[in-house]
């Protein structure tokens, strides 16, 4: 009868740890991973509140390390998406890479808002060449070199240590690569950021989400956009004055008015066609009824002609 008992006792141990297990492994199939670029990590973290808002049951998890990490982890089989701030490469697609537009940016020039030069900065901007002689090509190192009348005080350049989208695009504007760029390396968006923040010297670049403040759609405290001198006659005319706030950015971006590098889509990248039903019908939303928080979090939206042909990518 013990024995009797002790069999009874095992095999309902086994059924309730296989029902525990079970539970366990379930959620997985609801659960959605997201790793990658900073750039579009803000408003992937919008697109997850308000897509779980609606779909209580989805967990989506997201986390920004930078898009060379997104990659790496979405190829490995790590995340189900990455985030990726910009073109995918032809050995990236080889290795599985199926990428979606899902929302446009770009990567903007910063300076410290306490740069005693600030105001010659803003009327005169600085050419596409100059970026160049400060980052890439070594020729200009000090302030006067770009201000005759500023002392000769050294420009402290700060660039991404981390392997980005933000710096490949801005180093791709410049005629380069990101492995060409010089100066103080800082990982991430924020400490980029950061560190012109606290440099009254310091040079960077940020993408526009780190760049100003969603709330008062101006730049953050102690940041200052350069403007780009498109035209290269040496000073800022009405037509390249869209800096003061985000949405005048974000209009110019649209507009094609703002150079494309630096401007760029953004991407959600999965390994092979998103197989996951919950990945799939999360990328639906997201090119359908999400597209509404694409401004609202300061991204600009894609054409709807560039949508639709991610709609019928996505559907095959």
């Amino acid at each position: 009868m013990k024995k009797h008992n002790s069999l009874i006792l095992i095999i309902l141990t086994l059924l309730i740890s296989f029902s525990f297990t079970s539970c366990k492994q379930k959620p997985k199939q609801n659960n959605i991973s997201i790793s990658g670029a900073f750039a579009l990590y803000p408003l992937t973290v919008k697109w997850a509140e308000e897509y779980q808002k609606i779909h209580p049951e989805i967990t989506i998890d997201v986390s920004a390390g930078g898009a060379g990490k997104g990659m790496t982890d979405v190829l490995s089989g790590m995340v189900d998406l990455a985030m990726f701030s910009r073109t995918v490469s032809a050995e990236e697609v080889t290795k599985g890479a199926w990428s979606l537009a899902v929302a446009r940016d770009a990567v903007v020039p910063t300076i410290n808002s306490a740069n005693p030069y600030i105001e010659k900065i803003n009327m005169q901007g600085l050419t596409q060449m100059q970026f160049t002689d400060i980052y890439v090509n070594g020729k200009t190192s000090t302030w006067n070199q770009l201000i005759p009348s500023a002392k000769a005080d050294k420009i402290n350049i700060f660039t991404r240590s981390d392997a980005c989208g933000a710096a490949e695009m801005w180093a791709k504007f410049l005629g380069s690569n990101q492995e060409s760029l010089t100066g103080t390396g800082v990982f991430g968006d924020p400490g980029i950021a950061d560190a012109v923040k606290g440099d009254k010297m310091g040079m960077g670049y940020n993408n526009i989400a780190y760049a100003y403040d969603i709330k008062s759609r101006k730049p953050f405290e102690g940041i200052t956009i350069i403007p780009v001198d498109i035209n290269q006659n040496g000073k800022i005319d009405p037509e390249e004055n869209f800096y003061g706030t985000l949405d005048e950015i974000m209009k110019a971006i649209a507009e094609e008015k703002y150079p494309s590098p630096p401007a760029r889509d953004l991407y959600l990248i999965s390994k092979g066609d998103p197989a996951k039903k919950t990945v799939a019908e999360f990328l639906n939303w997201i090119l359908t009824d999400g597209q509404k928080f694409v401004h609202e979090a300061g991204y600009v939206q894609l054409k709807p002609e560039k949508v639709n042909e991610q709609i019928e990518k996505l559907s095959k």
